[in-house]
């Protein structure tokens, strides 16, 4: 009987939902995840084919069965929470909707997202509509427990979030705010201009998160080196080890108690048969101290 994954590490990958999204919890217990995170709908379409209720049943299920816990979904990479455009910011405020709705429906903990890109109309301006979709969205999912998650960015073109304070800025404004979380991309806080390669740097990064935002919106950190140097603001993701960050700052991020609990999700390049996210995991592994 194949030994069960040690829980004591919540450690997994993007997995991918083609054949119904519970298909992505089937990989996931393929290759040891105790944590992961999913799609719930085309990444690349503003609506999705609707979730049935034997959809919903059998994900639960195997789910039940597994090793894996908490889920993360990622929003559809079209969704703008501040676009300049009309349609566009009406479409992204009904796609996110409609994405809380399919993680309430299978019971997901958080939905991850990217703040948005303000198009030029500039970063206050962003973060105020940003702020202004989340509220009439939370206000259309009163009573849902699914998280609202922030995503740390590069700050690549006009994107917001690139700054510990963006983030702050947007909770302050959000008017439920218990609802609010945050996720920590390493491979973007660092091309962002955080320093997460040096024993200081490490330090200051994190006070700094908690000083800011607080520690305790902290739910979950995408895993990811970064092939290009620090304060580049280039979003460019790199196998654990073989970027910028290298092995030191994942050994301390690894080993860091303050963060033990906290769902550590892979996004690196990989081939369907996910060998790429097995080496990366073995390679997280090994950095924690015995």
């Amino acid at each position: 009987m194949k030994k069960p994954p040690d829980r004591s590490i919540l450690l997994g990958a993007h997995m991918s939902i083609a054949g119904g999204v519970h298909c992505a919890v089937e990989r996931a217990t393929s290759i040891g995840c105790t944590t992961m995170q999913m799609f719930v709908k085309n990444n690349n379409q503003w609506r999705g084919k609707e979730l049935m209720t034997e959809d919903i049943v059998t994900y639960k299920k195997l789910l039940r069965e597994s090793s894996i816990g908490p889920v993360i979904v990622h929003d559809a990479y079209l969704i703008n929470l501040c676009a300049t455009s009309t349609d566009i910011l009406l479409k992204s405020r009904e796609a996110l909707k409609d994405e809380l709705d399919r993680c309430e429906m299978l019971g997901v903990e958080y939905l991850n997202f990217h703040p948005g890109s303000h198009m030029g109309a500039g970063e206050g301006e962003g973060i105020q509509r940003i702020a202004e979709s989340l509220n009439l969205i939370h206000e259309q999912t009163a009573g849902y427990r699914v998280k609202s998650v922030l995503e740390t960015t590069a700050g690549q073109g006009t994107a917001i979030g690139y700054r510990f304070e963006h983030l702050r800025q947007i909770i302050d404004l959000v008017e439920q705010r218990d609802r609010m979380a945050v996720c920590v991309d390493t491979c973007h806080i660092f091309a962002a201009g955080y320093d997460l390669a040096t024993e200081a740097g490490y330090a200051q990064t994190f006070r700094e998160f908690d000083s800011v935002i607080g520690l305790p919106r902290l739910v979950a950190f995408h895993v990811n080196d970064a092939k290009r140097e620090r304060g580049s603001r280039i979003d460019r993701h790199e196998h654990i080890g073989k970027g910028m960050i290298g092995n030191a700052g994942f050994r301390m991020l690894m080993n860091d108690d303050r963060f033990k609990t906290i769902p550590k999700i892979l996004e690196t390049p990989k081939e369907p048969d996910m060998k790429e996210d097995v080496e990366n995991m073995r390679a997280l592994r090994r950095l924690v101290k015995k």
